[in-house]
């Protein structure tokens, strides 16, 4: 089975990449957007997502697996979203918003175009790019 690669965003004070490592498995609630919440339903346990802080860091912060599929999201009030389960993999060093836009490869990735998407697909080229661009 393809396995296929996403970006989910977290603002640092709401859940943070050190939680996340601490806690090693968490659900991905709170989604209200639906393209976003499209992208969760599309996620299979196996995907590989990258995990980015938003607003002030703006940065890759690492890899999570997606390890339950979407699943409701006890937190919706009108059982409309749902979540999926997510695990610690490994950090990566940081990978910021500005090296990702300064490279016009970028130029159609979801991060640069719909900047406040908070989940979303990557191509396996897009991530490969950005996993290389960490080792540097």
């Amino acid at each position: 089975m393809k396995k296929s690669y996403w970006l989910i965003k977290s603002e640092p004070g709401t859940w943070s990449w050190d939680q996340q490592k601490k806690d090693k498995t968490t659900h991905w609630d709170g989604v209200r957007n639906y393209q976003a919440s499209n992208n969760l339903k599309a996620m299979k346990k196996g995907d590989e997502c990258f995990f980015y802080h938003s607003v002030s860091e703006r940065a890759i912060k690492g890899i999570v697996k997606v390890t339950k599929e979407y699943y409701p999201d006890p937190t919706d009030p009108k059982a409309r979203f749902g979540m999926v389960d997510v695990t610690y993999m490994k950090s990566l060093p940081d990978v910021t918003l500005d090296q990702i836009k300064e490279d016009p490869f970028f130029d159609d990735f979801s991060l640069v175009k719909q900047s406040r998407l908070s989940v979303m697909p990557v191509t396996l080229k897009q991530w490969q790019k950005i996993i290389k661009m960490s080792s540097r």
